[in-house]
């Protein structure tokens, strides 16, 4: 795991093999208290979701269901 220290309004940006396409840009938005407010930049190909949300979606799909795991 890559763990990196950012401040208010500073950003990661993750990019392709080639060094120019960047897949997704994280920028931290606020901080208050232990709480941090992150804003992801994506192309609209490239899915983005909560921890929680993937894993369900991921277990869905390994136990064989149709659905994507969300909205059950």
């Amino acid at each position: 795991m890559l763990v990196l220290s950012r401040r208010n309004r500073e950003s990661v940006v993750v990019g392709g093999s080639d060094g120019i396409h960047r897949l997704l840009k994280v920028t931290v938005l606020d901080i208050r208290g232990a709480n941090v407010k992150l804003g992801f930049e994506a192309d609209s190909n490239v899915p983005v979701h909560r921890g929680e949300v993937w894993e369900r979606i991921n277990a869905g799909r390994k136990a064989g269901n149709p659905s994507n795991g969300v909205g059950e």
